[in-house]
């Protein structure tokens, strides 16, 4: 049995003491506390697909709100296809008929609802938080698609899109703060 009436310790071996016991709980502590501490090292992803809305129906040019013709359902079911294997998280569409049945075989194919968009009134940095770390489709017109990857870019790159063209995909990638951007040709 250790008395401790019996043990007589000068005052700096008592001080030797005192400072290792703190500073090995000071390690421990550090070490145990660092357990608790995760540092996120992946890079975090977020991607964007625009398109435009495929070949509408021009036969009445009174409609300000026509939907596709033949052709562009076709492209639409095609477009579907492309996203078959990216595994999309949301999808977005300008509240039109042409967009809407542009985006639709991807929504039914991906079980995902579509949510609509006014380009006009998006705020951009919303946008981009809102979809941090996800992929998304987002359908427009020849002129609201090439600003709106305008706007994730923060430069104007892209202009209008001409009348014919509903085969362009743009996409724009966000890797931590890295922005990357190209434009493909579908067709």
């Amino acid at each position: 049995m250790f008395m401790w009436s019996s043990v007589r310790l000068s005052y700096k071996t008592i001080r030797v003491l005192c400072i290792s016991f703190f500073l090995c709980g000071g390690i421990i502590g550090c070490n145990n506390s660092s357990k608790d501490i995760q540092i996120n090292t992946e890079p975090v992803v977020s991607t964007f697909y625009l398109i435009r809305h495929s070949e509408k129906d021009r036969s009445d040019m009174d409609d300000p709100d026509p939907e596709l013709k033949q052709k562009g359902l076709d492209r639409a079911i095609r477009w579907a296809e492309v996203f078959d294997h990216v595994p999309l998280d949301a999808i977005y569409s300008t509240n039109y008929e042409r967009t809407t049945m542009t985006a639709a075989p991807t929504s039914v194919k991906k079980n995902i609802d579509i949510e609509f968009y006014d380009p006009q009134d998006l705020n951009i940095e919303e946008f981009i938080a809102k979809n941090i770390g996800t992929n998304v489709l987002v359908v427009g017109h020849s002129n609201t698609t090439p600003d709106l990857v305008n706007r994730l870019l923060g430069e104007e790159k892209y202009t209008a899109m001409d009348d014919d063209d509903n085969s362009s995909l743009f996409i724009v990638r966000f890797l931590d703060d890295q922005v990357t951007h190209i434009r493909l040709n579908m067709d």
